[in-house]
């Protein structure tokens, strides 16, 4: 399930065991949360918490699970596996501990974002089967402002549009943030609507952008978005030599699908080819209306140029050429 699902699954039952996995820390750390909660008030008073960390002994997952309680009927176990990979005995001690649970526990696992191999891992697939998983997914920029909405909601306010896209742009990538400005506006004014006026006053610009985030905004032509992501990722010392990378990467991609489109080349084949998954599939098309093969072909060449500035060969601020670089390709003027 999402971690948004979670909150009515534990209001309705609760089950012997949940394993937590995901990118989007804030939503994993509240999930785990909300577990705990959840526990306690049905009378796990005792918790146990277990890190995998180097030299740690599985065995003590077996031993805790079949101890008695010394203070409560009922307990709470947490396995926290930092690195997402338990190993070879580690897998066998999961799927031991999964096809034998004890009685009166609740089992917590924590665990990072798992690739396809480890959500297809026969230890994940245990954990599974019998119990519920929930995934701790990042909220992009498009999905942000209704994550907002609901939160504001439950605690009786709203927001108008503007003051929604206002406030997603100044938190992006940060949803601790978020969630921190959510609750003090809470605290600031009282239930109904919160207008953009109100919400200037208070709001402090939080955001933090991932460089991969960049190509999502390039290829839907975003140009204010764009520029601020690049700024902000200046600010944060990112490095440019990444940044150009991560542009190169999508005009290059760009140039190919416009290349095998022309030729008839099937559109589902050629995102397989050039990896392009998700929202950034929808973008292609306007992307390509905006900027043709020539200009593409001239954008890596500047990209070229810009990898000498970066490496101290020529004259020029290379963040300022990543900027225009940018904008043309998103068929506006620099």
């Amino acid at each position: 399930m999402r971690s948004e699902q979670l909150a009515r699954q534990l209001a309705t039952r609760l089950a012997p065991l949940y394993t937590i996995h995901g990118d989007e820390a804030f939503l994993a750390q509240e999930a785990a949360q909300a577990v705990r909660d959840a526990a306690r008030q049905a009378g796990h008073a005792e918790r146990e918490v277990l890190t995998v960390e180097a030299g740690f002994s599985w065995s003590r997952l077996a031993l805790l699970g079949n101890s008695f309680s010394l203070f409560a009927d009922k307990k709470l176990i947490e396995l926290r596996i930092p690195t997402g990979k338990p190993g070879v005995e580690g897998a066998k001690a999961i799927e031991a501990y999964c096809a034998d649970l004890p009685p009166d526990t609740i089992t917590l696992v924590q665990l990072p974002k798992l690739d396809r191999a480890g959500q297809n891992a026969k230890w994940f697939q245990a954990l599974a089967t019998h119990g519920d998983v929930v995934e701790a997914k990042a909220i992009d920029r498009n999905a942000l402002p209704g994550w907002m909405r609901e939160r504001f909601g439950a605690q009786g306010q709203t927001l108008a549009l503007d003051a929604l896209d206002f406030l997603a742009d100044r938190v992006e990538g940060n949803l601790f943030a978020a969630h921190q400005e959510i609750l003090k506006l809470g605290l600031l004014y009282p239930q109904g609507e919160i207008t953009l006026a109100m919400l200037t006053q208070t709001i402090a610009d939080v955001a933090r952008y991932d460089v991969f985030q960049l190509g999502e905004a390039l290829l839907g032509g975003d140009a204010t978005r764009f520029c601020r992501m690049l700024d902000g990722l200046r600010a944060e010392g990112e490095a440019p030599h990444l940044v150009l990378w991560a542009m190169s990467e999508e005009i290059r991609a760009l140039y190919r699908i416009g290349q095998g489109r022309a030729r008839g080349v099937p559109m589902p084949q050629l995102f397989k080819e050039n990896r392009i998954w998700g929202n950034k599939q929808r973008l292609i098309d306007g992307a390509l209306s905006r900027v043709g093969g020539s200009a593409l072909r001239d954008g890596l060449a500047r990209a070229a140029r810009i990898d000498r500035l970066v490496k101290g060969i020529g004259d020029g601020d290379a963040w300022d050429e990543l900027q225009r670089l940018g904008l043309t390709i998103m068929g506006r003027a620099a």
